[in-house]
């Protein structure tokens, strides 16, 4: 189990896929980029998804993820994306009141149950009082992180 800080966006691409019954049909995904803008998700959606897509495709939404992290799961039956809403608990030392704050994250796992074991191995490791708020399963298909071009080693010549 790895996580991931970054600024995420989700892609909606619109392409023809070839069924199960080998007909095309026209479907809808949906991807998420790591991107510092909307600009570079657009071009880095279509970089990655143009060696898996044969004919044209369009992207027809592109949209700020409402999660900073990811948990990424190394598990090979992990093929399913769930977004997991956790309340952090802190104790207001004036009002001695407890306090709760919101934040999502999206994890990886094969089964909701997955996904609840994946959260609490991650934040186990953490000092943090939290509670499970909301797991659901989305429609995601694919998660591209940014990944460093290897840079061209060109050939020293000699004098």
């Amino acid at each position: 189990m790895r996580s991931r800080t970054a600024n995420w966006f989700e892609c909606r691409l619109k392409y023809e896929k070839m069924g199960e019954d080998g007909l095309q049909k026209k479907v809808t995904e949906t991807y998420v980029v790591d991107a510092l803008s909307f600009t570079e998700a657009e071009q880095r959606i279509m970089e990655e998804m143009s060696s898996y897509i044969s004919g044209e495709f369009e992207v027809n939404d592109i949209k700020k993820a409402a999660y900073k992290e990811i948990f990424f799961s190394d598990e090979e039956s992990a093929d399913r994306w769930y977004k997991t809403k956790l309340e952090f608990i802190t104790i207001d030392e004036k009002t001695e009141k407890e306090k709760r704050s919101a934040v999502n994250y999206l994890v990886q796992a094969g089964t909701l149950n997955a996904a609840v074991k994946n959260i609490d191995e991650v934040m186990g490791g953490t000092m943090i009082d939290y509670v499970i708020a909301s797991v659901a399963e989305t429609k995601l298909m694919d998660v591209f992180e940014y990944k460093k071009k290897e840079e061209e080693t060109k050939p020293e010549y000699e004098q």
